[in-house]
């Protein structure tokens, strides 16, 4: 049984270890694409290209409360660019990230 208490501890530590590793990366993700969002809306870019790509790199970091912050302040920006494809990326962010699928999300407005 004690056997099975330390691999249940050493397990344990492993997960806390990689959730912190995760933080770790998320926060670098939120600093890098901070600026990147910031200029798209400052300068009132209509490049399609880039804000797609923004929008697709962050949605892996969507978990993370400030990078959802940002897709959702891009995705607000970009809906008044292209509503159709801003959809798709809301119900991307549904279906990867929301747990409760009767949530409503206001992300347009």
């Amino acid at each position: 049984m004690r056997n099975d208490m330390n691999d249940y501890d050493t397990l344990l530590q492993s997960v806390s270890a990689i959730a912190e590793q995760m933080q770790g990366v998320q926060a670098i993700a939120v600093a890098q694409y901070t600026p990147v969002v910031e200029t798209i809306i400052a300068t009132r870019s209509r490049d399609v290209r880039q804000i797609e790509q923004t929008l697709d790199g962050l949605l892996d970091f969507c978990g993370y409360e400030q990078a959802l912050l940002l897709y959702r302040r891009l995705c607000r920006y970009y809906f008044d660019i292209d509503p159709t494809t801003t959809a798709g990326y809301i119900n991307a962010y549904r279906e990867l990230w929301d747990s409760e699928p009767d949530v409503n999300e206001d992300f347009a407005g």
